[in-house]
């Protein structure tokens, strides 16, 4: 019989972590780089968002369409060109601001890199809805899914693999065109 996993932080809050918040808040203003938030991001709890998607429907005794059977899904952002991002939220209320409904699980940045990596994803963005959104992609993205997988062999030349907790040379900043569209 599947168990279910503990939560990394038993007596979570749902707070988001102040040292996270601090670094987006520096990186909004232009007073910190990229690699001050991955510092940050490194060692942080992130939350993955899980949402019902109705997998199949019926109409009840008075007429109604109604739920009969529904699966749990981990949705993506599609991008403009295409591309796919999984979600993560530094807290609840960054999560509230994206979508209400949706389910927190704990996971540790790292986890979430290499949950991008596995479902081919090209980045994470963090807090979709604000108050300040970040993307984890490229090198950078492979470099934390390694960590945690143990796969540093594979990376390729452009990325130089240092302990998690310095701070790497920062990524160029970009914005990119994630619209916030689900897809489970």
């Amino acid at each position: 019989m599947p168990s279910i996993p503990q939560p990394l932080v038993p007596d979570d809050d749902g707070s988001a972590d102040a040292a996270v918040s601090s670094a987006l808040a520096a990186f909004a203003a232009g007073t910190a780089d990229a690699g001050a938030v991955m510092t940050a991001l490194s060692g942080a709890r992130l939350l993955v968002p899980v949402v019902a998607l109705l997998t199949e429907s019926e109409v009840g005794e008075h007429g109604l369409r109604q739920e009969k059977e529904s699966e749990m899904a981990l949705p993506k952002l599609v991008g403009k060109d295409g591309r796919e991002a999984v979600l993560a939220f530094t807290g609840t209320e960054s999560l509230k601001l994206w979508r209400p409904d949706a389910r927190p699980i704990q996971a540790t940045t790292l986890q979430v890199c290499q949950a991008a990596v596995h479902e081919s994803a090209a980045a994470v963005v963090v807090d979709v809805a604000g108050p300040v959104s970040f993307v984890i992609e490229g090198p950078v993205l492979r470099a934390f899914a390694a960590v945690e997988s143990g796969t540093v062999d594979r990376l390729g030349p452009e990325v130089t693999v240092a302990r998690v907790g310095q701070a790497a040379p920062a990524p160029r900043r970009r914005r990119f065109g994630w619209p916030l569209r689900g897809r489970g």
